[in-house]
């Protein structure tokens, strides 16, 4: 009679297989078991640190009972300092970034930075800003149409204003002009507020800004917004006409969503995008969002990483055919 003789060493490996499995399953159950870091690239005090601190608490509220988010800024580098930390964070839900764009996705291609897009896990969209083009409300220029007519008519002498070379506002002018063949002058400020009095005080003609720093002064007329960059006119903005609908085949914003490391879980990417969306949906902070001038665009986890390669896509054609940095 043959007598089988248990192969203890394979039992072994994989009663171990097992309880590790059980064990990770555990884990999942539990997440989160300590409070969650949310950083934030940019200063504090900013517009993206005030969204990502209103947003917080609405995420915590639907993660379940005794969860915590704490922000964490990592400002510098138009945000590269940050969106590196959070690339080489460990993939386990208890890190996570609102990350903004164009910047994520233009210092990569314009410098040679220390993360890609392919480093990230997208959660979600939450804020999509338009763009926008506004004139003094004493400018004869009164839409797109005037505005590429004055420009052909003075190649290179109409002024415009923007936060900087390389920012979703100054790419987007870059791709109006090479779609209606004018050149304008740039002038790039340090922020908003400087474009903004710039403006106001008609020392430049055309003010590039997103639309929620243009809105107030837009309905208290003192700027006329000649068109707005989204892809449908937004909410609060109901008179203000997209570039689409007159013609110009130009859709360009700062989005600010969130996003984790890439490797995370996806229990827990989908855990993290299920509280994001029921935050986003919550009343309460839809109004706070309103109060803020919040462009809310909400996004799930697909969308919003084929929105984020597909504007890849498209910087990374800009700057083939022409640097916005030079040298």
């Amino acid at each position: 009679m043959k007598i089988i003789k248990p192969r203890v060493g394979m039992f072994l490996k994989t009663l171990s297989l097992t309880m590790l499995c059980s064990a990770s399953i555990s884990a999942m159950a539990d997440y989160p078991e300590r409070p969650i870091k949310m950083i934030v690239a940019y200063g504090a005090g900013g517009g993206t640190d005030i969204a990502a601190r209103t947003l917080a608490p609405y995420i915590e509220k639907y993660m379940g009972e005794n969860v915590s988010i704490v922000i964490e800024n990592k400002p510098g580098a138009g945000g590269e300092i940050g969106f590196t930390q959070l690339a080489n964070s460990s993939p386990d839900g208890y890190t996570i970034g609102f990350v903004n764009t164009p910047n994520l996705i233009t210092i990569p291609i314009q410098r040679k930075a220390r993360y890609s897009l392919a480093d990230f896990t997208p959660i979600g969209n939450v804020v999509d800003d338009p763009g926008a083009f506004s004139v003094s409300i004493n400018s004869p220029i009164k839409s797109l149409g005037d505005l590429v007519s004055y420009a052909n008519k003075n190649p290179g002498k109409l002024t415009y204003g923007t936060t900087g070379i390389g920012g979703d506002d100054h790419l987007a002018a870059l791709a109006f002009e090479k779609q209606t063949n004018i050149k304008m002058k740039h002038i790039p400020f340090k922020g908003s507020a400087d474009v903004r009095t710039a403006a106001l005080g008609e020392h430049i003609d055309l003010a590039n800004m997103n639309m929620s720093e243009a809105i107030a002064d837009g309905q208290e007329g003192n700027l006329l917004i000649l068109g707005q960059m989204g892809e449908s006119r937004w909410s609060e903005a109901p008179n203000v006409p997209t570039f689409m609908e007159q013609g110009y085949d130009v859709v360009s914003g700062s989005m600010r969503g969130l996003a984790a490391p890439a490797g995370l879980p996806s229990d827990i990417q989908k855990r993290l995008e299920k509280a994001l969306e029921q935050a986003v949906s919550d009343p309460e902070f839809v109004a706070k969002a309103k109060e803020q001038n919040l462009p809310l665009s909400y996004m799930n986890s697909n969308d919003f990483g084929a929105t984020l390669q597909r504007l890849h896509d498209t910087y990374n054609a800009i700057w083939t055919a022409e640097p916005w940095i030079k040298g």
